[in-house]
């Protein structure tokens, strides 16, 4: 009798209850469709949203913008040139396999030498990777990088199985296999992308959903009332003008962020028939085009204000950022008479590419307008995200809207667009001088020598103005107000881990 009390009592009083299984699923809208979800070849702003809940990196970053240590737990220069990574122990992939030193040495390797990589300019500075211990890698530098931890605080710090990516070779990033708090469960193109909750993750103690949806929704006005329906509980760039109800709705709650990133006019300069162009031959027809432009207009008239004009691709909240170039005031006539010195005829054909996001649209069409009073015909042509990024890679543009999600360093921001060969660089620009600059302020880490060549660059590139800088984007994310753990951060990367939705 004596046997059976105690084995009743333990059964009911003396042992913890156990943990219970997440069972609920986090909605998340997005404002567009993915690119390939392979970290090497990726692209898109919100294919690094999904990759937060797939594939953990090497390092994150915080609200404060610090750089911390994720899949590393402690690192050192042992020279300038010499990076030692110490690796998380107790780490797996998706697919059982072991994260450790060789799997790190392979992901490295794979984003600087894969074929179409667009890691290759973010890792440009490594020359050789080394498995020194099972869980310690020694990476070796060409020459000191200042940005380099920073590179690894994104796309090029995530892992994956080295396995997996073997086994399917180029077609890796249809079911991709990682290290994240999610694994990959199914996607339809411009529908949905489902994570499953990872059992076996590192800290799985902080993840509280069962999956994640990440669901596209393109309209603007169709995400807010899905929102406020409950039938989404995030939406990533809420549109400006639905902020207002959006506030005034109790169970939601509106967060507006500074970005680290820019909307700009890219310009095709060199390539195919779009190179051609009047806006791809000449330097003053892009300046007569820019100063028919009103900036702060276009930011009032399509997002009530909310963005910060721009004249470079280094936001204003940065150290690195250069007082000197700034947006010229609209000037009518001064861009008339650059198009007379031009030698070219009003009107001017401009063929600009924008998404089929609504905001996108109305921005071209506000730009239409304001161009044609200096003499240009501005013609508007809406296409789906992903197809206008293959447009540039295969040079099928003349002019584009397009936006960058920005980075914790500068360097991020400019030289994959601006170095000549960088990967990002589809518009052709190259200038020795940007090249030399850009190389040295990768090659110090003296803050005060960073500055003065980024003034340079910034300068020189609003005088050739491949790239047109418009404006530093804000992010507005909007939450159901059941949802607890959200911070958000000037990468406007939505991090699902420590996120709770109330039942």
């Amino acid at each position: 009798m004596r046997s059976l009390f105690l084995a009743a009592l333990l059964s009911t009083t003396a042992l913890p209850a156990l943990a219970e299984e997440p069972t609920q699923t986090l909605r998340i809208a997005l404002a567009e469709d993915a690119d390939i979800l392979d970290p090497t070849l990726a692209r898109t702003f919100v294919g690094r949203i999904v990759f937060a809940g797939l594939c953990d990196k090497l390092f994150d970053i915080t609200e404060k913008l610090e750089i911390v240590p994720q899949l590393v737990t402690s690192y050192e220069y042992t020279d300038p040139k010499t990076l030692i990574l110490h690796i998380r122990d107790g780490v797996i992939f998706h697919d059982g396999e072991k994260l450790d030193a060789a799997a790190v040495k392979y992901s490295l390797e794979r984003h600087a030498s894969m074929a179409g990589s667009t890691r290759k300019a973010e890792l440009s500075a490594m020359d050789h990777v080394e498995v020194v211990g099972p869980l310690t890698v020694k990476v070796v530098l060409k020459t000191p990088s200042a940005p380099f931890i920073a590179q690894l605080a994104d796309r090029a710090g995530m892992i994956v199985s080295p396995k997996a990516a073997e086994a399917a070779g180029k077609d890796f990033g249809l079911r991709p296999v990682c290290a994240g708090p999610f694994k990959f469960a199914e996607r339809v193109a411009q529908d949905h992308i489902t994570l499953e909750r990872f059992p076996g993750y590192w800290d799985a103690a902080n993840v509280h959903f069962a999956r994640v949806t990440y669901q596209i929704m393109v309209n603007s006005a169709a995400k807010f009332a899905n929102l406020q329906a409950g039938a989404v509980d995030i939406a990533e760039r809420l549109a400006a003008t639905d902020v207002p109800a959006a506030k005034a709705n109790a169970r939601i709650k509106v967060n507006i962020i500074p970005s680290l990133g820019y909307q700009a006019m890219n310009f095709n300069i060199s390539r195919k028939d779009g190179g051609k162009s009047a806006t791809g031959q000449s330097a003053l027809v892009r300046k007569a085009l820019e100063l028919s432009i009103d900036r702060q207009a276009l930011i009032d008239v399509v997002y009530n204000g909310v963005h910060t004009p721009v004249a470079q691709g280094i936001p204003a909240s940065s150290p690195f950022y250069s007082p000197d170039t700034k947006p010229p005031a609209r000037d009518i006539a001064k861009a008339k008479q650059l198009l007379t010195q031009a030698g070219v005829t009003a009107p001017v054909p401009v063929n600009l590419t924008v998404s089929t996001n609504p905001d996108q649209l109305q921005s071209g069409e506000v730009i239409q307008s304001m161009a044609a009073e200096a003499g240009f015909d501005v013609k508007v042509r809406a296409t789906e995200f992903t197809a206008l990024l293959a447009s540039e890679d295969t040079g099928d543009f003349q002019a584009e809207l397009v936006g960058w999600s920005g980075r914790v360093d500068p360097d991020g921001d400019v030289y994959s667009f601006l170095h000549s060969g960088a990967p990002l660089n589809n518009w052709q620009y190259s200038d020795k001088d940007v090249d030399t600059w850009l190389d040295a302020a990768r090659a110090t880490t003296v803050d005060a020598e960073r500055r003065a060549l980024y003034a340079k660059v910034s300068a020189k590139v609003h005088a050739d103005m491949p790239v047109m800088y418009l404006y530093t984007t804000a992010w507005v994310t909007a939450v159901s107000s059941k949802l607890s753990g959200f911070q958000p951060v000037a990468d406007g990367i939505i991090r699902v881990k420590g996120l709770a939705l109330a039942k």
